[in-house]
């Protein structure tokens, strides 16, 4: 799947038409649904993950809409001096270094703790990002929000991503997640900003759902 020509894409971002209002609308009220619905689960998770040891929930630095930078929020899912951990291990391994390289993730890691790898599964880390959502900094339906250093990945193809807000699921995590290569996640939110839509979004979020249950790709 090649990505197409972009120009003329930051009018697109920059003027939302109707639908994007649509989309706004039905984000907000489905993300304070599911906060208000799913809230003795989020307490219940909040409080498993400081029992663990150190805070429930962590923000990271992620790039959003026309390149603004936002702190995308998750349950915690690794050892507190996670960042020490991997510098360390990129330092020693090799085979880790380069699959970091190449994936801005490592299969086999070593940072997440055990509840952390259950939640990480089921996806249940990203449910803090529904305040996201509501705060208009992430949709549900979007490309994953990536980190500043990603974006030279997506080459002439930037806007494609900033023209859109990321989202707690998309493309990329019904058509595979992690058992992607990093070029095809590339493909999908080009092909996500392309033909993107209100039906569209339905229709991931439908198949998140079988997904989510068959913890396929998640890692």
């Amino acid at each position: 799947m090649q990505p197409q020509d972009v120009s003329g894409l930051e009018e697109r971002a920059a003027l939302p038409g109707a639908s994007d209002r649509v989309k706004r609308v039905f984000d907000i009220v489905c993300a304070l649904s599911m906060i208000v619905v799913l809230a003795p689960l989020l307490l219940v998770i909040a409080v498993m993950v400081m029992l663990d040891g150190g805070p429930c929930v962590f923000g990271h630095t992620r790039i959003g809409l026309n390149g603004v930078k936002f702190r995308c929020l998750k349950f915690r899912s690794m050892v507190t001096n996670a960042d020490e951990v991997l510098k360390e291990l990129l330092e020693r391994d090799p085979v880790a270094r380069a699959e970091w390289e190449r994936d801005f993730k490592l299969k086999d890691d070593v940072r997440i703790t055990r509840l952390g790898r259950f939640i990480r599964r089921t996806s249940i880390d990203e449910l803090p990002q529904l305040w996201n959502v509501v705060r208009g900094e992430m949709s549900l339906v979007g490309p994953r929000p990536i980190v500043e250093a990603e974006l030279e990945r997506y080459g002439p193809y930037t806007n494609y991503y900033l023209m859109t807000k990321p989202g707690i699921t998309g493309m990329w995590q019904v058509s595979g997640r992690s058992d992607l290569d990093y070029a095809s996640r590339v493909s999908l939110d080009v092909q996500y900003a392309r033909t993107r839509s209100f039906a569209g979004d339905a229709l991931i979020m439908i198949k998140t759902i079988g997904v989510a249950l068959k913890r396929r790709g998640a890692y």
